[in-house]
């Protein structure tokens, strides 16, 4: 059995969890997200609890079994706290903006680079922190992997975007000696 699967799934209070035939809607404060479900795998509710059951053991099944219980849980995480991500950015002259649609931002490029943001993430600016919330972690979680693409991190200087929690390891230039 999976080790994720077979672990309930605590549903807090103000949060609903609607399963249908083919999709399960979760609701809570912050709003709601959908999933389509996975063949073969059965919810089952009790009292303020969901229980993640799979069918039979194929092979497909084991495998899904773990990540349909994950994704609904994040879905729960989702609508009742959110999910956050903070990007750095480093560099002499880069510069990040808050617009009405997304981000606008200048990273050294002959032009600026205008991002607009997904709907239902928000983004705030302190400084050359940049963070992104929203409620579907999937969502918060790529776009911040598409800002972080748009200027990767250097080795040598460190410039670029980089996720706040991320180590550039840095490497000795040209004459190779350490700094």
């Amino acid at each position: 059995m999976s080790r994720i699967g077979k672990q309930p799934i605590k549903i807090p209070t103000g949060v609903t969890v609607t399963v249908d035939a083919n999709n399960i809607v979760v609701t809570g404060p912050k709003g709601s997200l959908e999933q389509f479900l996975i063949p073969g795998i059965n919810f089952e509710q009790v009292d303020d609890v969901l229980n993640v059951t799979r069918v039979d053991e194929e092979a497909t099944t084991r495998a899904n079994h773990g990540l349909i219980r994950s994704l609904v849980n994040n879905m729960v995480i989702g609508v009742t706290k959110g999910f956050e991500r903070k990007l750095e950015i480093n560099g002499v002259g880069y510069k990040v903006a808050n617009t009405n649609t997304g981000l606008k931002m200048n990273l050294g490029f002959s032009h600026d680079v205008n991002y607009k943001l997904p709907e239902g993430v928000s983004a705030t600016i302190e400084g050359n922190i940049i963070s992104i919330k929203g409620i579907s972690k999937q969502i918060v979680g790529q776009a911040a992997a598409e800002i972080r693409s748009l200027k990767k991190p250097e080795p040598y200087k460190g410039k670029g975007i980089k996720y706040v929690e991320e180590r550039i390891i840095r490497k000795s230039g040209k004459s190779g000696k350490e700094k």
